[in-house]
C-alpha cells in the first residue's frame, strides 16, 4: 500500500490546507483561532506519521457536472494554490451523498468527496478533511454533526449560513458541535466548499448524518 511520502499531489495538496488554517486569519475569534490550531496540529502529527494512501473507486454525482466550473472560480480566487492542488486529484476523488434517504432534489445537487480520513483516500482516524459542491440555487437543508466540530473553507460561489451573512471565497466558517445550519447558494454559480472535523474518532468513523426536521427551504 501506498504511503503519503510517495505521494506528491496528496503531500502538496495537505500542506496547502495547513497553510490556510496556519496563515488565515481567524477574525480575532478565540474560538476559531483554537479550531484553526487544532486542524493544523492534528494534520501535522497525521503528515508525520506517512499514512497510508489508498485511492477508492472513483465515483461521479450528478452534480460533479459543476465541478469544472467551481475549480474554474476557485484558481481565480484568494486560494487559488489549494485550487490548483485539488484539481490535481479531482480525477481521483469518490463523491458520495451520505444520507441513507436524501431528498431526490438534493442527490442531484449536492455531494461531498472525502480526502482525509477514516475513509481515505489519505488514511486518518483524528481529523476528516474533504470537500462539498452544491449546484448554483441549492438549498441544503437544516442538519447538524453529533459531536463534531466543523470548518467550512469557501473556495468557490456566494452563499449564505443560516441566512446570517453572504461568504465569499476564502471566508472561514466554524459550527460548533451540535449547531444546527443550513446553506443556501446563489442561482449564478456553484458553491465549492472545502471542510474540515474534528471529534471523537468513533464518531468521525461513524458519522450520525441526519436532516433536521424542519425548515428545508
Amino acid at each position: 500500500m501506498a504511503r503519503l511520502s510517495d505521494q506528491p499531489d496528496w503531500t502538496y495538496l495537505l500542506r496547502e490546507v495547513d497553510g490556510v488554517y496556519r496563515r488565515g486569519s481567524a477574525g480575532g475569534s478565540g474560538p476559531i483561532r483554537g479550531h484553526q490550531k487544532r486542524v493544523r496540529e492534528t494534520l501535522n502529527r497525521i503528515v508525520q506519521a506517512d499514512p497510508a494512501v489508498e485511492v477508492r473507486e472513483p465515483c461521479a454525482q450528478p452534480v460533479v457536472g459543476h465541478l469544472g466550473r467551481a475549480l474554474d472560480l476557485a484558481v481565480a480566487g484568494p486560494l487559488a494554490g489549494l485550487a490548483r492542488a485539488l484539481a490535481r486529484v479531482a480525477p481521483l476523488l469518490t463523491w458520495e451523498l451520505g444520507y441513507r434517504r436524501p431528498p431526490p432534489a438534493l442527490a442531484r445537487r449536492y455531494a461531498y468527496a472525502e480526502l482525509l480520513g477514516p475513509r481515505g483516500p489519505v488514511r486518518a482516524e483524528t481529523l476528516i478533511l474533504g470537500l462539498v459542491l452544491l449546484a448554483p440555487g441549492t438549498t441544503y437543508p437544516q442538519h447538524r454533526h453529533r459531536d463534531i466540530e466543523e470548518s467550512y473553507i469557501s473556495l468557490a460561489g456566494a452563499w449564505s449560513e443560516n441566512d446570517a451573512a453572504v461568504y465569499a471565497p476564502g471566508s472561514l466558517i466554524l459550527n460548533r458541535a451540535d449547531e444546527t445550519h443550513r446553506l443556501t447558494v446563489g442561482d449564478r454559480d456553484p458553491c465549492l466548499l472545502a471542510y474540515a472535523w474534528i471529534g471523537p474518532v468513533d464518531h468521525l468513523a461513524a458519522p450520525d448524518m441526519r436532516l433536521s426536521k424542519g425548515r428545508a427551504g
